[in-house]
């Protein structure tokens, strides 16, 4: 981290925020290409400081989050994640089409535990179908098992990285206060923003398209008739 280092005080290191500004942009375009290309990014953050604003920002930007625990081999074995997310789905729409009313009290009791349990480790990822193209992370060294697994995947990982952090395990660091909640709401609220951008042209590139298609074919149709 000596590069990102502005200078020391009284035993605190503080970190080069202009660094930390170039480095931001570098990540916000590979968001948001990562985006547009169709990839999906996994919002990961289960300290304190970051649980509240890693599920604000992935959710208003329509994307994935773990901001309770990282379930170990979530991205690793996948496959039984899926297993699990399938069952909560089965849990709710059981819940939904009555049959929960069908049952004795303390069956429900059990199974509404059960749908509990599941949406407080898996509610955020319950609509993620395949791997996500990329990680962001706060704390790359808490959430050192899900750096491993991205890493093992070939998954890139976009993190915010504190001074006591490996920046060589992360793809694209942005130096920064991982322990702040001001700072880690700004920076998960600009990989947000990213995403929301690459979205917004995803969307005009559809609307251009769908105006297009009636003005091509009325075009054919002036060409059929000369």
């Amino acid at each position: 981290m000596a590069e990102y280092i502005f200078t020391e005080r009284n035993g605190i290191y503080i970190i080069d925020l202009q660094k930390t500004v170039k480095k931001l942009e570098e990540a916000y375009n590979f968001v948001r290409d990562t985006v547009a290309d169709g990839g999906e990014i996994l919002f990961v953050g289960t300290k304190k400081q970051a649980s509240d604003s890693i599920r604000d920002e992935a959710t208003r930007c329509g994307m994935h989050y773990v901001n309770v625990r990282w379930l170990g081999g979530m991205l690793t074995n996948f496959k039984t994640i899926k297993q699990r997310i399938k069952r909560l789905e089965q849990l709710r729409k059981m819940e939904a089409d009555g049959t929960f009313e069908l049952l004795p009290k303390k069956e429900v009791v059990k199974l509404q535990l059960e749908i509990e349990k599941l949406e407080k480790f898996m509610g955020g990822i319950k609509n993620m179908k395949q791997l996500p193209a990329a990680l962001f992370i706060v704390d790359p060294r808490k959430e050192h098992i899900a750096v491993a697994e991205a890493r093992n995947l070939g998954i890139p990982i976009v993190a915010i990285v504190d001074t006591n952090c490996d920046p060589d395990e992360v793809d694209y660091v942005i130096p920064g206060n991982d322990d702040a909640i001001r700072a880690v709401k700004l920076l998960a609220g600009t990989m947000a923003n990213a995403v929301l951008e690459a979205k917004q042209g995803q969307d005009t590139l559809e609307e251009a398209g769908e105006e297009e298609a009636p003005a091509a074919e009325e075009a054919a149709g002036e060409s059929a008739e000369a």
